[in-house]
């Protein structure tokens, strides 16, 4: 079976092409995809099966070989380094936790800092 690298995939149209390792593009259709897998990330190295279509190669089964590299997990802070940050988030929770508790909502000003507080954690956190 021929294999090659995804170049592009559009999940919401639901195709994209892999560039072959014979150097052809090859049309991917989302029903090409194997089951549980919605798309497919550019670099991506694909084996696949290929039919002649109405305008040009098609791919007509996708077997994922190796994903694609994450940079952003590549340039997350080290494990050691979030559990402070961790530890402190969870400090700044518990006393809005308390406060809540207590029938008060902080401030405007403090919940606005609060927010981008919790954003720029999850923001580290995820993938």
């Amino acid at each position: 079976m021929p294999t090659g690298k995804v170049k592009w995939y559009d999940t919401e149209k639901g195709f994209g092409f892999v560039a072959s390792d014979e150097g052809e593009d090859v049309f991917v259709h989302a029903s090409a995809l194997p089951a549980g897998v919605p798309d497919l990330k550019p670099g991506s190295r694909v084996e696949f099966g290929i039919v002649d279509g109405r305008r040009g190669k098609q791919a007509l089964s996708i077997t994922v070989l190796e994903e694609a590299p994450s940079v952003t997990k590549a340039l997350r802070k080290p494990a050691d380094d979030m559990a402070p940050v961790i530890e402190d988030v969870i400090k700044l929770l518990d006393g809005l936790s308390n406060s809540l508790r207590r029938g008060k909502y902080p401030d405007d000003a403090k919940a606005a800092a609060m927010a981008k507080v919790l954003r720029k954690v999850a923001d580290d956190i995820e993938p």
